[in-house]
C-alpha cells in the first residue's frame, strides 16, 4: 500500500527541534519568536458567547448557523469592501482549508496550482494532496498560456514576508484567471494587520467591482482575535464555488462546532478588540524591528502582518543558529520557498516580557 504521507515534505517545525533545544538551554529561559501562535487572552466577548452556547448537544450545520453566515457577510461587506451577494461557509480553521482546497475544487493530477514564490508551506502541500503539480511565481506571465492552470493562490498580507498586494495588481491576476478558467484563492487572514500601508481584499469592489466569479477568499480568527485555539475561519467569494464546497464538506464531516460558530459571531461583530490586539502587536513591532535592525538584520517588506522578514545576508539556519545561541528562536526562511534562503521570520506574537528578553539578548 502507497502512503499519501510519501508524497508530503518533510514537516519544516520538525527539522527546527535542534535550534529550540539550544535556544531553550538559556539561562534565560528561550523567546519563542518561531511559530506566530497567540500568547495574549481570548476576548471575554468571545468567552462569553462560547460559555452562553456550550449546551448544544445536537450535530452543528456544515453550512453555519444563519447568525453566522450574517455576521461573516456583514465583515466583508465592511472589513473587505465586498458591496456584492458573497457566498459564506465556516471553516475548521483557515490551514485545513488551504490544504484541501485543491482537492475540494477537483483539482486532479496533470492539473497545476500557482502558489507564490515564498509562501506558508501548506499551499504546496495541498497541492501535493491533489497530486497536482505546483509553479511558484508571482508573475503570471512566466506561466504563459498554460490551459492546465486550475487554481491560483495568492496571499496579502503575506506570510512570511508581510508584502502587500495593490489592488490593481490584484485586479490583473483575477482577469488572467477568468480568461482561463481558472480560481483565484485569496489568503487574507492578515488583512487586519497593516502596518506601513492598507492591504486590500481580492473582494473589494477595486478589484472585483461587486462580481465574485471563480474568486475566494479565505479568512481566520486566530490572529485578528486571539482564537488560533478555536479553530474558527471561514471562506467567501463566489456563491457558486462556495456551494459546491459545502457540497462536498458536507460528506466528508467538515464542520465547525457549534459553540464555535457562536464565538465566531461575537467576534466578527467587535472590532475593539481587534483594535487593542493591533496596538499590542504594533508595539511589539517597533520594539523587536529596532533591536533587530540595531543587531545587524536587514528588514525587508513586513509592512503588514504578525512577522518580521529579516536577513543578516547570510544561509537563514546560519542566522538560525546565531538567534539560539541568545536563546531566541526564529522561522528560517527556506520553510517558505527556495527564494528564501537567506532570511528568517520573527514572529510579534510573544509576551512583552519576551519580547524585553529578546531585545536585551540582541543588545549584548
Amino acid at each position: 500500500m502507497s502512503t499519501l504521507s510519501s508524497a508530503l515534505p518533510d514537516f519544516p517545525w520538525d527539522l527546527l527541534e535542534p535550534a529550540k533545544a539550544v535556544a531553550a538551554a538559556h539561562p534565560g529561559g528561550i523567546v519563542d519568536l518561531s511559530v506566530g501562535t497567540p500568547v495574549d487572552p481570548v476576548p471575554p466577548v468571545v468567552t462569553a458567547a462560547l460559555t452562553a452556547n456550550a449546551n448544544l448537544p445536537g450535530y452543528p450545520l456544515t453550512a453555519g448557523t444563519g447568525e453566522v453566515r450574517a455576521a461573516i457577510a456583514a465583515w466583508t461587506a465592511a472589513a473587505c469592501g465586498a458591496s456584492g451577494e458573497v457566498g459564506v461557509l465556516p471553516t475548521i480553521g483557515s490551514k485545513e482549508l488551504v490544504a484541501w482546497l485543491p482537492t475540494l475544487l477537483g483539482v486532479r493530477p496533470g492539473d497545476t496550482v500557482v502558489i507564490p514564490p515564498v509562501c506558508y508551506p501548506t499551499y504546496e502541500v495541498g497541492v501535493r494532496l491533489a497530486g497536482a503539480t505546483a509553479v511558484r511565481t508571482d508573475a503570471l506571465t512566466a506561466v504563459g498560456p498554460d490551459p492546465r492552470v486550475r487554481l491560483v493562490w495568492i496571499n496579502s498580507p503575506s506570510n512570511p514576508t508581510g508584502r502587500v498586494l495593490p489592488a490593481a495588481h490584484l485586479r490583473k491576476v483575477v482577469a488572467w484567471a477568468r480568461e482561463r478558467g481558472a480560481v483565484v484563492a485569496s489568503d487574507e487572514c492578515y488583512l487586519s494587520l497593516g502596518w506601513d500601508t492598507t492591504p486590500v481584499s481580492v473582494l473589494s469592489d477595486e478589484v472585483c467591482g461587486g462580481d465574485y466569479t471563480g474568486v475566494l477568499a479565505v479568512h481566520s480568527l486566530s490572529k485578528r482575535s486571539n482564537l488560533a485555539g478555536y479553530r474558527a475561519g471561514f471562506v467567501a467569494g463566489d456563491p457558486a464555488l462556495v456551494g459546491e464546497l459545502l457540497a462536498v464538506r458536507k460528506h466528508a464531516g467538515m464542520i465547525v462546532p457549534g459553540p464555535v460558530q457562536a464565538a465566531m459571531v461575537a467576534a466578527l461583530s467587535d472590532e475593539s478588540h481587534v483594535a487593542e490586539q493591533r496596538t499590542r502587536y504594533g508595539a511589539r513591532r517597533e520594539r523587536l524591528r529596532a533591536a533587530l535592525t540595531g543587531a545587524g538584520f536587514e528588514i525587508t517588506h513586513s509592512e503588514a502582518g504578525l512577522y518580521l522578514w529579516a536577513s543578516r545576508g547570510e544561509d537563514c539556519w546560519k542566522t538560525v543558529d546565531w538567534l539560539a545561541a541568545k536563546g531566541i528562536l526564529a522561522a528560517p526562511g527556506e520553510f517558505y520557498g527556495p527564494a528564501a534562503g537567506q532570511h528568517v521570520r520573527v514572529a510579534l506574537t510573544a509576551t512583552d516580557e519576551r519580547v524585553d528578553a529578546a531585545m536585551q539578548r540582541l543588545a549584548g
